[in-house]
């Protein structure tokens, strides 16, 4: 009779470590999801490339962008969103309105609001942009994502290849079904 007494408790435990593991606190995005870069994104390829990583995200910001003040604090705090990502990418933040200077992938000297506007038409924000090992854009999100299960999704999206299939409005769709 005590067997069933000392299973019921082993789940209770197991379920509490789970609930807790789930509701990890929040991490600070600048530390836990952004990599330091001295912005040359073409030494950064090569970083990844040595890394083993998928490629590159970069997160196009203002910082007067409640959408993406929102991304920060509800979806990039998050350590399983921050784990995931470090995982698969080396992953930086651009200021579409900054003046740092910064070396773009194929290796010219230019600004941030030029790299952000001029070579990739990011005009609102944030942008998500994801480049593979050859600096080439693989794909690109505009807006915040719902939650972060949906920015984990696109993280997925992009590290299974899912973009060569189908628009992400699909993969999602079949997500929500269980069937991806």
């Amino acid at each position: 009779m005590r067997v069933p007494g000392a299973a019921a408790a082993w789940l209770l435990i197991v379920c509490w470590v789970g609930v807790a593991l789930a509701a990890a606190p929040p991490r600070d995005p600048q530390t836990h999801f952004f990599d330091q870069t001295l912005g040359d994104f073409q030494e950064e390829l090569a970083t990844a490339r040595e890394q083993g990583k998928q490629g590159i995200l970069i997160f196009f910001e203002m910082e007067e962008c409640p959408f993406c003040q929102r991304m920060r604090e509800t979806v990039l705090n998050r350590p399983e969103v921050q784990d995931y990502f470090r995982q698969h990418f080396l992953i930086f933040s651009v200021d579409i309105e900054g003046d740092v200077p910064i070396t773009d992938f194929q290796g010219h000297a230019t600004t941030e609001k030029d790299f952000a506007f001029r070579q990739y038409r990011v005009r609102a924000t944030p942008v998500i942009l994801f480049f593979d090992l050859q600096g080439r854009p693989v794909v690109r999100y505009t807006g915040a994502t719902r939650d972060a299960e949906e920015f984990l999704w696109l993280g997925e999206y992009v590290v299974s290849g899912g973009y060569q299939e189908m628009p992400f409005a699909r993969y999602k769709r079949l997500k929500r079904r269980g069937q991806r």
